[in-house]
Formats: C-alpha cells, structure tokens, sequence
C-alpha cells in the first residue's frame, strides 16, 4: 500500500502533510476568536435589544439598576455617574455597539476596528460592572478584553471583507 502526501501550496491549503496542516492552521488561528467574540457580540446586543427590562432607567433587571448597583463599586465611577444620566441611552449605545462590533468581527469589515471597539466596550464593562469581583478572574470582561487584543493587532487576514477589498484593491490598476 502506497501513502501519497502532498505539501501545502503557496496560500498555506492543508495538503496531507504536516507542514501543509501547520501553515493551514497557523493562518487560521485567529478564525475560532473571531467567529466566538462576534457571534457572542451579536448575541449580547440582540439580547439587550429585545429586553424591554433591561433596556428601563429602573425596576429589577434593568440598566438602571445595574449602573446603580456597580457604581459604589466600579474603578471609575464617574463613567457610571455618565451612564446613569441616561441610562436608556448608555443601554442602547452599548447594545447598538455590541452589534457593529459583532458583525464587523463576523464579516472581517474593519476588522482592527471593530475589535478596538469590542475591546473598549469589554474594558469599561470590566472596569464599571465586573469591578468588584473577587478573585479578578470571575469577572468574564477582562477575559473579554484580553480576548479583544489580538484582533485589535491582526486584524481579519483570512475569510474576511477586509481581505476581499485589500485583494480587489491591488487587482484594479
């Protein structure tokens, strides 16, 4: 029995043998972080958007009561005095946010961008609601901020708009 194993080709297309696969899965890293942060910041501001609970100045489960809740506890809490002037608003901002910087990451469309954007909405997140965890690690939002980073740095090569316009850029003279 006779074993064929090809090499990878130029663009890092798994082709049997081990260098194929680790070109492949080495240009592909950062595809599993991606489709996780945007499909989970889709899902968060698709959630936010259709809790009519969350989305109140006050009353159980709303925004309101939230910033109330963290402000005595926050690191900045002068961003939850910002957000409880208008706490229907700072809702709305981050949910609306949430959704541009989920679809942006899924898309590959600005993609440092939005993930500049997903890491600011997860930094004040950690340092207004998460604040007060102890131990820091049960607070998911520095998780998610940390997670942001190396999006913010390499942005969406692979499977992206980005790619898509960058490639149609140096094809048009």
């Amino acid at each position: 029995m006779t074993h064929s194993y090809r090499t990878a080709s130029d663009d890092g297309v798994p082709g049997g043998g081990p260098r194929g696969w680790k070109a492949w899965a080495t240009a592909n890293a950062l595809l599993p972080l991606r489709l996780f942060l945007g499909i989970t910041f889709v899902y968060a501001g698709i959630d936010k958007l259709t809790d009519s609970a969350f989305m109140s100045a006050s009353g159980p489960g709303s925004i309101g009561a939230l910033m109330e809740g963290v402000r005595d506890s926050s690191a900045v809490p002068g961003l939850v005095d910002l957000a409880l002037k208008s706490p229907e608003g700072f809702g709305y901002a981050i949910a609306f946010g949430e959704l541009a910087v989920g679809i942006g990451t899924l898309v590959g469309l600005l993609a440092r961008v939005a993930a500049l954007g997903g890491a600011l909405i997860s930094l004040s997140l950690w340092l207004t609601v998460s604040w007060q965890s102890d131990p820091y690690y049960y607070g998911n939002d520095l998780a998610y901020l940390m997670a942001w980073l190396p999006l913010v740095l390499a942005g969406a090569d692979r499977f992206s708009a980005d790619a898509f316009l960058r490639a149609r850029r140096r094809r048009t003279p």
